[in-house]
């Protein structure tokens, strides 16, 4: 057997979760390590340009980090057995649900997580036990500490408030209803294997909402089919999977990019248009709910021209196929709204190697 690859995160992170799956899924073997602070922090912003978690060990000792671009380089390191379909409006439909989990779904879960005592308080005691065993103060005073870091930067602090949690909570709730839906009638999301769309879901999913303690609950009761994908996406090997066969994007997948056209493109074009009016904070209605004081974000402006790169990549006649189907769910407009993204030079050219902008504030999402 290979040496391990080196992953380096928490067992409770959103991101570490997501690279699991992946690595397990394709069959590759690593060895998860806890990552301390500030000792390996330290050393990983040195060598990577940010700080952030998880980052993967090569090896030859390189470090990767950025999970959509350390997948990317694994796939074209290792391409077989492939994660994406051959098809490419499906593949492309695979990068579009990647980046929805990545970058919006983090919202309800980072609420469920820190908002309610039960999570906050399961949370940040393993975190603490987790990752700061070596900072020399009381542990429960460094709990304390973990619960108003990760409030102040991910629920309060990014424009979650009384008034709109409950808009918060409905995109969850909504989120249940359409996956109960699609997981009811077949195994994965695109069909009888795993594919890129799935890997990129079990962020939220794996190590938040079927995790800590509240949005477990719920999914036990309102959506099992949804939990058993997430034990079934964990105890699958592509390399055991049947034969990939890809028909037409599945109808039922319409409710997703719906809420894509309706709630994620809306707030891609409201942080790039406060990123190009020099704004660290700004509001939002994205969905009928009202976000104050949001965070802006350069990374999330990147990942709105990765899409846009993705489409403009396609062959022409996958590429119509895709505007017609992105189109007839809301979401082809908004991935165009802004003329021109207040992009930076070369802005995460390096990735996965080195990364060029960092979230605001912290950057490991647990």
């Amino acid at each position: 057997m290979s040496e391990p690859l080196g992953l380096y995160g928490s067992n409770i992170s959103y991101f570490t979760g997501k690279l699991e799956n992946y690595f397990r899924v394709k069959g590759l073997n690593y060895r998860l390590h806890a990552m301390q602070f500030p000792g390996d922090a330290k050393r990983i912003e040195r060598d990577l340009g940010v700080y952030q978690m998880p980052v993967v060990q090569l090896a030859d000792g390189r470090w990767l980090t950025d999970t959509t671009k350390i997948i990317q380089w694994f796939e074209r390191e290792q391409p077989a057995p492939a994660l994406l379909p051959d098809d490419p409006v499906m593949a492309f439909i695979c990068y579009l649900l990647e980046d929805y989990a990545d970058e919006w779904l983090w919202r309800p879960a980072m609420h469920y997580r820190w908002h309610y005592p039960e999570g906050a308080h399961f949370a940040s005691r393993h975190l603490v036990d987790e990752h700061l065993g070596g900072v020399p103060a009381p542990a429960g005073l460094k709990r304390v500490f973990m619960r108003h870091r990760q409030r102040s930067g991910y629920t309060r602090g990014d424009g979650i408030t009384a008034e709109n949690v409950a808009g918060v909570e409905a995109i969850f709730l909504a989120l249940l209803q359409q996956l109960e839906a699609i997981f009811s009638r077949r195994p994965f999301l695109l069909g009888q294997r795993p594919t890129l769309a799935d890997i990129g879901f079990s962020g939220p999913f794996f190590r938040h909402f079927a995790l800590d303690p509240v949005p477990l609950e719920i999914i036990r009761q309102r959506a099992p089919a949804v939990l058993e994908w997430v034990a079934r996406l964990w105890n699958t090997r592509l390399a055991d999977c049947p034969a990939p066969v890809y028909g037409p994007v599945p109808d039922d997948l319409g409710p997703l990019l719906a809420a894509i056209g309706r709630e994620y493109l809306p707030y891609l074009n409201a942080n790039a248009a406060a990123v190009a009016a020099g704004k660290k904070r700004f509001d939002v209605e994205i969905g009928g709910v009202a976000y104050r004081g949001a965070r802006y974000s350069r990374y999330r402006v990147w990942c709105l021209a990765e899409l846009r790169r993705h489409v403009e990549q396609l062959p022409e006649p996958a590429r119509e196929a895709a505007q017609r189907l992105l189109e007839q769910h809301g979401c082809w407009a908004p991935l165009w709204e802004q003329a021109d993204l207040p992009l930076l030079p070369g802005q995460e050219e390096g990735l996965p190697f080195k990364a060029s902008t960092k979230m605001v504030g912290t950057n490991e999402r647990v």
